[in-house]
């Protein structure tokens, strides 16, 4: 089962959503405090079922938040961003090689997220 780890940096409180097997599945935003990361963390739960928008794909259909995005970034890689309903990012992955291996990141979040305890980062 995932989970949920939230740590403390310089400027502020983020939080890794992690599978099972340790790997870091997504990532928030830097929070400034503790509650809001919390907070943000309640949202990926709320959101985490959205649809997926693919921006790699020329002519793509626009859909409403909440959604997944998934996008090409400068180094050619595919990363997917999830946002709320209010259009803020909540979460983003690492770069993908591969578009089949970034959609199985966006599943992962799916199927971890509900259900994942919050700990502290070690």
């Amino acid at each position: 089962m995932g989970k949920f780890a939230v740590k403390t940096t310089k400027s502020g409180v983020k939080f890794d959503l992690k599978a099972g097997n340790g790997e870091i599945i997504a990532t928030s935003e830097i929070y400034s405090s503790e509650k809001s990361c919390l907070n943000g963390i309640e949202s990926v739960r709320a959101n985490c079922g959205a649809e997926i928008e693919d921006q790699t794909v020329e002519g793509y259909a626009a859909l409403k938040h909440p959604k997944y995005e998934i996008y090409l970034d400068k180094g050619g890689e595919f990363r997917f961003r999830l946002k709320a309903k209010n259009g803020e990012i909540i979460a983003v992955s690492e770069g993908y090689k591969a578009k089949a291996s970034c959609k199985n990141g966006i599943e992962s979040v799916k199927k971890n997220a509900p259900d994942a305890p919050v700990v502290k980062a070690e």
